[in-house]
């Protein structure tokens, strides 16, 4: 008996503990909410009376107004407008043709028109920029006029024979030819006269075994052709062969002209890529 009331007595006093705990912490968070107003407010005396303003943390600081963005629009690159017009020309052509009404048509004229008038101001420009920057005319190099382009032609040829006089010192031409191949027999007198004038010793090499009456100290081909890097078995075909270095450089395939060999030679060896253009 006295053992079960001494339990009862614990137990009730447990219980009481437990409130109190409970009871303790809700005051605990009530004193942190009213601490948390004070620190953002202030209390009573120190702020309100006082009126110690924000320095003193009795005020919270207002946050400066956020400006606007003012997002203006993006200006249209020079390309972007041309694609614009090319857009708008086509949408007013298209419109015009499926529906050719008055105001359709005269529409897409007068749009087009300004266009015209536009092209036409870019070409008077470039032809006055032109002008007066030489750096810039091309037909300096390349005239295009008859008496310019005549005295541009005749000066070309003479600083290719002078040229061509030099390189027979160290370059000689293989000629590879077949006795069955009719344009060989047109083409052998030419390169022989131009062999003749401008001092070039020439090979004659036989594709298929078969003499040459214009150059009679021929050769039968003994591989020379594969040596000379032709892939091609095609007659008549021109090769200069660059005795100081032992270079191939290919010419030419087909019948050819005096002028277009010498044109050819002049400018695989004494031009660079790009700088006769």
């Amino acid at each position: 008996m006295g053992h079960r009331l001494v339990l009862k007595i614990a137990l009730l006093l447990a219980a009481i503990c437990n409130q109190s705990a409970v009871a303790q912490g809700r005051a605990q968070e009530q004193a942190a909410e009213t601490v948390g107003s004070q620190d953002v407010q202030g209390d009573e005396f120190y702020c309100k009376q006082r009126k110690l303003g924000t320095w003193f943390y009795c005020e919270r600081p207002k946050k400066p107004p956020q400006e606007k963005s003012q997002t203006q629009p993006l200006a249209m690159s020079a390309s972007m407008q041309i694609a614009a017009i090319s857009k708008q020309l086509e949408e007013l052509k298209a419109r015009a043709i499926l529906e050719p009404s008055e105001r359709n048509v005269t529409a897409y004229i007068r749009f087009q028109r300004e266009q015209l008038d536009r092209a036409s101001m870019f070409s008077d420009v470039w032809q006055r920029s032109v002008w007066q920057n030489p750096d810039l005319d091309y037909t300096l190099q390349r005239p295009v006029t008859t008496l310019a382009k005549r005295a541009w032609t005749d000066n070309r040829k003479t600083e290719h024979d002078m040229a061509l006089r030099g390189l027979s010192q160290r370059y000689g031409i293989f000629y590879f030819y077949a006795q069955s191949c009719a344009a060989c027999e047109t083409f052998a007198p030419i390169l022989k006269s131009l062999a003749d004038r401008s001092g070039f010793n020439v090979v004659a090499v036989s594709m298929d075994g078969g003499p040459n009456r214009v150059f009679p100290n021929y050769v039968v081909d003994a591989g020379q052709h594969a040596r000379m890097g032709l892939a091609s078995k095609a007659t008549p075909a021109l090769v200069l062969y660059d005795t100081a270095t032992r270079r191939p450089v290919p010419i030419g395939t087909g019948v050819l002209t005096a002028d277009e060999i010498t044109e050819r030679i002049f400018v695989l060896t004494q031009t660079k890529v790009g700088s006769d253009f």
